[in-house]
């Protein structure tokens, strides 16, 4: 019989609780690193949206037995982190299975301290094949491939087709063309916007985009981080453009009323996830409106260059073996792979190539976005072309939401808010144990 636990917010309570959880449950119970066999039961932890893809594979598999503990959430929370810390430390108690709340946890997931994640490359060679590279290369860690990704969120280019027809607006190609355009649009439509500044996926829109090492991993000890180079340069100007000429909203898209900016939302970058979560389900923008294309180009460069928003990741536990860890492996595959979760329930583009064409499908059956052939293409187009990134030890999104907003509020300009961010992301750098290096 399932049991459905539920993480408390109370951080040493919640640790506390679901160590003796993951004991009593028949969860990993290991003694000075080694790994142990439960039998075959399994312990899972996920967030609230992946809740029914647990509840899905306890219906496809009956005869494995299974906990599910449902976890907070938060991008950039700490309880989750801070459990595995006690877990760590008393050598007992992690999840067989998670659903990392932040894709920065695969950097304290991994570590030397930890090394919670297992290496999947050698565990699930054939599943790892289904991916393409650019979107495992997330989980790829010093070779090894720590982890799998739930769904693919490199961004694209979303604009209001309707409001684009009306007005007769030609749809940018380049990052330097959708800056001036972005400006036009502002001062011919006072209250048209064209981006979004206030959350913490902004800085992948812009930043990652360009290619600005904000997160340059070079070794476990060693971060890459530069914002006077080149790269984040141009993603500085545009930004400043855009913001001097009344385009970009400093709310973010999950703020509790960006569906009021998110109406007057007329083109942006954002990833694929944006049209059905955000624009339909979130903010109910009208079907027949939005469409995406192709990522842009910056000028001078043949390829596109977009960032990636999200696409969580699947973990398992390096302490297991035997039927526990054969099971574990099963729910890790079905959860990445089997359409009964990524095709039926999912709201995202699945990260596994090749359930991604039934998915494509699917969306194009409830017709919402303007011109549903644009936009699949526009998905398939954008799969290769995320821009290197690495998660870290610090939170670039919490950096960016603590540094850039309240800039722009208080007056300063784009650049006054990106150096700000710049200096506070090496300081967090360093306060986590990073040496820091510009270039």
């Amino acid at each position: 019989m399932k049991t459905t636990r539920f993480l408390t917010a109370g951080v040493a309570l919640a640790a506390t609780a679901l160590l003796m959880a993951g004991c009593a449950s028949g969860g990993t119970t290991t003694t000075g690193g080694a790994q142990t066999d439960s039998g075959g039961k399994i312990t899972v932890w996920v967030d609230p949206p992946r809740v029914p893809a647990a509840e899905a594979f306890k219906e496809a598999y009956p005869d494995i037995e299974i906990d599910i503990v449902q976890i907070d959430g938060t991008v950039g929370g700490q309880t989750v982190r801070q459990a595995f810390a006690n877990f760590d430390s008393a050598g007992k108690g992690w999840p067989d299975a998670i659903f990392f709340p932040s894709n920065d946890d695969i950097a304290w997931a991994t570590n030397s301290t930890s090394n919670y994640a297992a290496d999947l490359g050698e565990l699930m060679p054939d599943t790892i094949e289904g991916y393409d590279p650019a979107v495992i290369s997330f989980c790829d860690i010093d070779g090894a491939i720590r982890c799998l990704r739930n769904d693919a969120a490199p961004d694209v280019f979303w604009y209001n087709k309707a409001f684009f027809d009306e007005k007769g607006y030609t749809v940018p190609t380049t990052w330097e063309e959708y800056g001036e355009l972005s400006v036009k649009i502002a001062q011919e439509n006072p209250g048209k916007i064209s981006g979004f500044l206030g959350d913490a996926y902004a800085v992948n829109r812009y930043l990652q985009a360009a290619g600005c090492p904000t997160n340059d991993r070079v070794s476990e000890s060693e971060a890459h981080i530069d914002l006077s180079d080149p790269n984040c340069v141009r993603a500085t100007e545009l930004l400043d453009q855009m913001q001097a000429g009344g385009a970009l909203s400093t709310q973010g898209i999950f703020d509790g009323d960006a569906a009021e900016a998110g109406a007057n939302l007329v083109m942006s970058p954002g990833a694929v996830w944006w049209g059905n979560y955000l624009f339909r389900d979130t903010w109910k923008i009208p079907a027949g409106q939005m469409t995406a294309v192709a990522p842009l180009k910056w000028d001078g460069e043949s390829e596109p260059s977009t960032g990636n928003e999200g696409g969580g990741l699947w973990g398992v536990s390096s302490h297991i073996t035997g039927k526990q860890l054969e099971n574990t492996l099963t729910f890790a595959k079905f959860v990445a792979t089997d359409p009964r979760w990524q095709v039926d329930l999912s709201t995202g583009l699945p990260g596994y190539g090749p359930v991604q064409e039934d998915w494509l499908a699917k969306i194009a059956d409830d017709a919402y976005f303007a011109d549903v052939a644009t936009t699949q293409e526009a998905f398939k187009s954008a799969l290769g072309v995320v821009q290197p990134y690495s998660y870290m030890l610090y939170d670039t999104g919490s950096v960016w939401t603590q540094t850039v907003p309240s800039t722009l509020i208080g007056g300063g300009s784009a650049t006054d808010a990106i150096k700000a961010f710049g200096d506070e992301l090496v300081n967090q750098a360093k306060s986590v144990g990073y040496t820091v290096v510009a270039e």
